[in-house]
């Protein structure tokens, strides 16, 4: 990696100089335009509005344009401003890291240790991790002032760019203000569902299928060429064959939701269970004997819901008939006279 921007975290009196790497990459499939007609590659240039010439990136300045007036700023007139010059990440304070709002945060950077000793920048690291604290920090880059969040990532020292305020938009959606009935069985239902989808998260469980789909395509069209079939390619989707989407209620779709996840993980722990036992359950065949009968349980069959509702009725009015009814009084036996002696 080449880094972008050399310079120190201050704060205090400590000075941890540092350089600054892009901390994320595209790997998205590069696509140009062309011409439809012909494929011939489609370019743009930068044209003067005034003379018609085709313009080098390096003769381009910059411009302040107010009604008929433009400034125009030169390369090391912007290189002068003293922000701009200005090689400190400054730390302006430490606030506690659930204070942040994810919303904020923007493009990250990797921040490496570029003095001769690293001792200050792993003392401003297991600072930040032992307080659980993050450090909101200021500096320019890229002719803007930045404000940005300073966090420890797997040991390394991580500033991320986050938005100003008055960058974040308001949601100001009607919708959101009218009055909505919930269900307790809505709520109880929908819980359930989140607990059936519950797990802990790991980025390299998700790949991009787009990309990939892309790609596909892409060798695909390579290998055919323009008789590409599409439908081969990929399959048919469901749009493609008119099927209608049913409008299901809330409640039936919370239970169906439920009773498929729960489904499929019983069908993940069998099939686990299943392999794991098959290789013991042969061993004990064989230890058995090839000779031995196997036993065939039937199946009794179980009585309908209704049936066995039926009887277990039938069976408690009898015990109460039986309870209530008045008990005959018996007498008790008459012991046999002695004979007198």
């Amino acid at each position: 990696m080449r880094a972008i921007w050399t310079g120190a975290i201050t704060f205090g009196l400590v000075n941890v100089p540092v350089k600054l790497f892009s901390a994320t990459e595209d790997h998205d499939v590069e696509l140009h335009q062309v011409h439809a007609r012909d494929g011939g590659r489609i370019r743009y240039q930068r044209r003067c509005e005034v003379c018609g010439e085709t313009v080098e990136y390096t003769d381009i300045n910059r411009a302040y344009v107010e009604d008929d007036e433009t400034v125009v700023l030169t390369k090391d007139e912007l290189d002068a401003i003293p922000q701009e010059r200005n090689r400190e990440i400054s730390v302006v304070e430490f606030v506690p890291t659930d204070q942040l709002d994810p919303i904020m945060f923007e493009k990250s950077y990797f921040l490496r240790p570029a003095g001769k000793s690293s001792k200050a920048y792993v003392l401003l690291r297991r600072t930040l991790e032992q307080t659980d604290r993050t450090a909101i920090v200021q500096f320019a880059l890229r002719q803007k002032t930045r404000i940005a969040a300073l966090r420890v990532r797997d040991d390394v020292l991580v500033v991320q760019n986050l938005l100003w305020p008055d960058e974040v938009r308001e949601a100001d959606f009607p919708e959101l203000d009218e009055r909505v009935r919930i269900t307790a069985k809505e709520l109880q239902l929908s819980a359930a569902l989140v607990k059936s989808f519950s797990g802990d998260f790991d980025a390299t469980d998700f790949h991009d299928e787009y990309q990939e789909e892309l790609r596909k395509l892409v060798q695909a069209k390579l290998a055919e060429g323009d008789a590409l079939d599409t439908d081969a390619t990929f399959g048919a989707s469901e749009d493609d064959e008119g099927s209608d989407a049913e409008v299901i209620d809330l409640m039936a779709a919370l239970k169906e939701s439920v009773q498929r996840s729960r489904a499929s993980k019983k069908r993940g722990r069998g099939g686990a269970a299943g392999a794991k036992s098959s290789g013991g359950a042969a061993g004990a065949g064989a230890k058995a004997g090839g000779g031995a009968k196997k036993t065939t349980r039937k199946a009794t069959p179980k009585r309908s819901e209704s049936k066995a509702t039926t009887g277990k009725q039938t069976t408690a009015k009898k015990r109460t008939e039986r309870n209530s009814a008045p008990k005959k009084r018996t007498s008790p036996r008459k012991s046999p006279k002695r004979d007198a002696a």
